[in-house]
């Protein structure tokens, strides 16, 4: 979002600086941002500051307050290169809200923040439109936000998005390490495709390297490449916060940057190892294409990209199976994919082959 900058004067607009298109984007932007609210949501855009009524977290006993942070990384140069603005706010909304709710956390309210080299109000509005659709799918108020114009410094077309959110989990249902106990069942949810994570590799894999177009239509991925790059994030907020509800889940692993093993051992006690039977999924063909085309390795692979597996949940052997009815019922297809063993220190081993 937006907010309006003082002073408007043809010296500004010498340097660079519309305030006019400024003041355009937020017109067009509003009624996106009146879709994603919240009955705690005070007020609309325009102010200093978003406003949320805490009076709200008299529900819980012991609320503990949970706040994350994150971008886009360089998927954003697919979009802007696609001329696609209103997908990328999936990625960002996907990004954070999702670390959120590993530990359980409800996710309240959210910032975003947009620098450009200069806005056209057209290309804001539809960056905004993609975060506040994002925000209802993960029950979240966009609740304020920023948009700087930064000539001189990013060319006129190029922009970034960040966002931050802040979320809310009872101190006594907080999920983490200290549940996971021996025998536990590591529950793999699907991905949509490559999340936004590892750009930098594909892009310098399949653009640079092997000098695909992004219009190039591709046959194993039964879309061209453009497409299958800008494909959104998955957003599990709401499916894990039902899975949450259960006293059954002990962990949850949102699988980002560093691929599954290094992001689930961030949620396992150094006494604990876990073991992933890669047999158990399809490496979907992105995954292959970016490993055969550019000749990556697999352990290279699973260090960048999630492989097929956005996010993970370690819960007790009883709670499969009705966890895989929940998640199914929000569209995620979910399996077993491995299992909580006494010692390891800590670590998560890939074995086997994908099917």
């Amino acid at each position: 979002m937006t907010e309006p900058v003082s002073g408007s004067n043809g010296a500004y607009a010498a340097a660079g600086v519309s305030i006019e298109a400024a003041d355009r984007a937020i017109d067009l932007m509003k009624g996106w941002v009146d879709k994603a609210r919240r009955p705690e949501m005070i007020g609309g855009i325009g102010g200093f500051a978003g406003l949320f009524d805490a009076s709200a977290l008299t529900r819980f006993e012991r609320p503990l307050l949970a706040t994350s942070t994150d971008g886009v990384g360089t998927k954003v140069a697919i979009a802007q290169r696609m001329d696609v603005h209103d997908t990328i706010g999936f990625d960002l909304v996907g990004m954070v809200v999702d670390d959120l709710v590993v530990c359980g956390a409800e996710p309240l309210f959210m910032t975003d923040y947009i620098a450009t080299g200069r806005v056209v109000p057209e290309r804001i509005a539809a960056i905004v439109k993609g975060i506040a659709e994002a925000c209802v799918v993960a029950g979240c108020a966009l609740i304020g936000g920023e948009t700087a114009e930064h000539p001189g410094l990013l060319d006129p077309d190029d922009y970034d998005v960040a966002g931050a959110a802040t979320g809310v989990v009872e101190a006594d249902r907080l999920l983490g390490p200290g549940r996971v106990r021996p025998g536990d069942v590591v529950l793999a949810m699907g991905s949509s495709g490559l999340h936004s994570n590892g750009y930098s590799l594909v892009r310098h894999v399949l653009l640079n390297t092997a000098g695909w177009a992004l219009d190039r239509d591709v046959d194993v991925l039964g879309r061209t490449l453009g497409e299958e790059l800008l494909e959104p994030t998955r957003i599990y907020a709401k499916a894990c916060l039902d899975l949450a509800r259960d006293d059954r889940v002990h962990a949850m692993s949102h699988v980002t940057g560093g691929g599954m093993a290094a992001n689930l051992e961030r949620v396992l006690p150094v006494e604990l190892g876990v073991s992933i039977d890669r047999s158990t999924w399809s490496l979907p063909p992105i995954f292959s294409l970016v490993g055969e085309v550019g000749n990556v390795s697999r352990d290279d692979l699973e260090s960048t990209l999630n492989c097929g597996v956005g996010m993970v949940a370690m819960l007790g052997a009883d709670a499969v199976d009705t966890a895989i009815e929940v998640l199914a019922g929000h569209g995620i297809p979910a399996w077993v994919a491995g299992e909580v063993s006494v010692g390891g220190e800590g670590r998560v081993t890939l074995v086997g082959a994908h099917r």
